[in-house]
C-alpha cells in the first residue's frame, strides 16, 4: 500500500514516494489500531456506538470510484484536498503518468479496495475520498443568461442525475439545478454515471424550484418544462432564447406550482407509441434540440 498524507492535495505534491507495505506489516497496523479503538473484530461493523456509525456513513458519503470519476476529480482545482486515493499498481503507474510522481498513491488489490468502498461499487481500480463538491450560487449560475440550464424536480435517482451531467457536458450545457432536500449528494454511484462530468458542469442546490424560476427569469431566462401530455412538441417550443430545461421525476413529472412558473409546457414525440422515456434519456433528447437551436 502506498503511503498517503492526510489533507493531501489532490494535484501533484513535490518530494512524495511510493512506500510499499507488505500484507503483514498491514495486518500488523491493523491490529493495532483496533487495540487502540477497542474493537474486538477485523472490520468496522464490530465498532459500538453510533458515533462510529455516523463517521463510517460520512467516509462512505466521501467516496469517488471509476476512472474518469477520478480523473476528473484530481483534475478539478475548485475541488477540496483529498484525503485518501487508493489504486491498483496498474492504475497506480496510470496516475502517476498521468499526474507526475508527487501524487500519493496507496496500492491495494483489487478485492481490498472494494472492502474499503461501498458494497457493489465498480471501482475500476481506482477509489479516491474526497470532500463533495460545493453548489455554486443560483446568481452566479444565472447571472449570464445564455445557453441552457437543466433543472431537476424531485429527481432522486443517483443514476439517472449522473448520466443527466454527462448529457449536461456533452451538449454544452451552462448547469444544473438541483432540488436541495431531495437530491443525492454528487459522489459513488452518481459520480460514476456521471464519467466526470460533475467536475465540468457547475451546479446549485435550491428549496423552493418555483421561486428559483422566478428569480432566473428576471435575469433573463425563459423555462420549458417536458410534459408527456404536452399540445406542443419540444421543437416547436424551442428558441435561441436562454432557457431552462425542466425536467420531473418519473411517473409525478414536474410538480403542478413549478409548471406554472415555466413560460412553456413541451412533449417529445415519439411515433413509435412507447409510452414514454425515463428522466435521462428524455434529458438528452432535449439539451440535443435545444442545442441545434444554437
Amino acid at each position: 500500500m502506498l503511503g498517503t498524507r492526510e489533507g493531501a492535495r489532490s494535484g501533484p505534491q513535490n518530494g512524495a514516494r511510493l512506500i510499499v507495505a507488505s500484507n503483514h506489516q498491514r495486518n500488523d497496523r491493523q491490529r493495532g489500531a483496533d487495540r487502540r479503538s477497542g474493537a474486538t473484530g477485523p472490520g468496522p461493523a464490530h465498532a459500538a456506538g453510533s458515533g462510529h456509525r455516523r463517521r463510517l456513513e460520512e467516509a462512505r458519503a466521501e467516496w469517488l470510484w471509476g476512472w474518469h470519476a477520478v480523473t476528473a476529480a484530481l483534475t478539478n482545482t475548485a475541488r477540496p484536498a483529498a484525503k485518501r486515493l487508493l489504486a491498483t499498481a496498474e492504475r497506480a503507474r496510470a496516475l502517476q503518468a498521468r499526474f507526475g510522481g508527487g501524487l500519493s498513491v496507496e496500492v491495494a488489490e483489487t478485492t481490498a479496495i472494494g472492502q474499503i468502498l461501498p458494497p457493489g461499487a465498480v471501482h475500476q481500480g481506482v477509489g479516491l475520498r474526497i470532500p463533495p463538491l460545493a453548489p455554486v450560487d443560483l446568481d452566479d449560475l444565472g447571472a449570464d443568461p445564455r445557453g441552457m440550464l437543466i433543472m431537476l424536480d424531485q429527481v432522486t435517482d443517483p443514476q439517472n442525475i449522473g448520466a443527466i451531467f454527462r448529457s449536461a457536458a456533452a451538449f454544452g450545457a451552462r448547469g444544473v439545478i438541483l432540488q436541495d432536500r431531495h437530491a443525492p449528494l454528487l459522489t459513488g454511484a452518481l459520480a460514476k454515471a456521471a464519467a466526470g462530468a460533475i467536475d465540468q458542469v457547475p451546479h446549485a442546490r435550491e428549496v423552493n424550484l418555483s421561486r428559483t424560476l422566478d428569480r432566473l427569469e428576471a435575469l433573463g431566462w425563459r423555462a420549458v418544462a417536458l410534459d408527456g401530455e404536452a399540445r406542443d412538441a419540444l421543437a416547436d417550443v424551442l428558441d435561441t432564447t436562454p432557457t431552462v430545461l425542466v425536467l420531473g421525476a418519473e411517473g409525478e413529472g414536474v410538480r403542478r406550482l413549478v409548471r406554472e412558473h415555466c413560460d412553456a409546457l413541451a412533449s417529445i414525440p415519439m411515433p413509435g407509441n412507447f409510452e414514454s422515456l425515463n428522466v435521462a434519456a428524455a434529458a438528452a433528447v432535449a439539451l440535443y434540440e435545444a442545442s441545434r437551436r444554437r
